[in-house]
């Protein structure tokens, strides 16, 4: 354990150090990004004030709230592309990659764990300025942030695997963007990220309760918003650690089967 602890230090220093040198790409790429929350949070909030005043339950100021800290949990969950999987497969990258003593999935999730670090800096000062123009309303606790902390490493776990689970796919096929882009449509709709959860149908509500997707954005934002009591909490927890033991079981039994019929697709 001490020899993994150092190995994701020292690879989460050199990320860091590579996205420092970037700050500007970083924040063009920090606006792309941003950019959807705001749009999201503008909609909702002239439907909440065209409706006089909220839009199930939720007030334009709770909109606020809910899409500003939904930019930082965006931020700190970034995981490795299916593409970039795809890219490894396609060149025959992987090929050196399989004679290291370690799983090529720890440098992924150690990489971008310090990556993750540098963008979620450099948008705080954007977050500050959202949250002085749009004024959000929120009712934090103490046990809230604790719990919001603990979420978005769950978070980040979650999307990791399970995009590492898809961009394994590839293995068996040299593309995977239509699979890709059928579970991003199935994420932005189950997550919250476009339209929070709460204010969706019942039905819909139930879905995504047995879906990783809604642990990934909705659980986060909402522990620190302070909509949730203290049961819902650990239960949000609880589905996190169940889906990133879910991920790491998937990642094992593709990985043992992938790996035996492996061949570099390009040159």
């Amino acid at each position: 354990m001490v020899r993994y602890l150092e190995y994701y230090l020292s690879v989460m220093r050199i990320a860091i150090l590579q996205q420092l040198q970037y700050r500007i790409a970083n924040y063009f790429f920090l606006f792309g990004m941003i950019a959807e929350s705001i749009v999201y949070m503008v909609v909702w909030s002239t439907v909440a004030i065209s409706k006089g005043g909220d839009v199930g339950g939720l007030s334009p100021g709770e909109f606020a709230a809910y899409f500003i800290v939904g930019i930082v949990v965006n931020n700190m969950s970034i995981g490795l592309s299916p593409y970039s999987w795809e890219w490894r497969v396609q060149r025959g990258l992987l090929s050196g990659e399989l004679i290291y003593p370690i799983h090529p999935l720890h440098h992924d999730v150690a990489y971008y764990a310090g990556s993750n670090l540098v963008t979620t800096v450099l948008c705080i000062p954007i977050v500050a300025i959202l949250a002085w123009l749009f004024n959000p309303i929120l009712a934090t606790n103490w046990y809230g942030v604790i719990v919001f902390f603990l979420s978005l490493l769950g978070a980040y776990l979650i999307d990791t695997l399970i995009l590492s689970i898809l961009g394994m796919i590839t293995f068996w096929t040299t593309r995977v963007a239509g699979i890709y882009e059928l579970l991003f449509a199935l994420e932005l709709l189950l997550s919250g990220r476009m339209i929070p959860l709460n204010i969706m149908p019942g039905w819909v509500q139930q879905i995504a309760l047995y879906l990783p997707f809604q642990w990934t954005f909705y659980f986060p934002v909402e522990s620190l918003i302070g909509n949730l009591s203290p049961n819902q909490l650990i239960l949000g927890l609880g589905m996190q650690c169940v889906w990133i033991v879910i991920g790491i079981v998937g990642i094992k039994l593709i990985w043992r089967s992938g790996v035996r019929q492996y061949t570099a697709v390009g040159n």
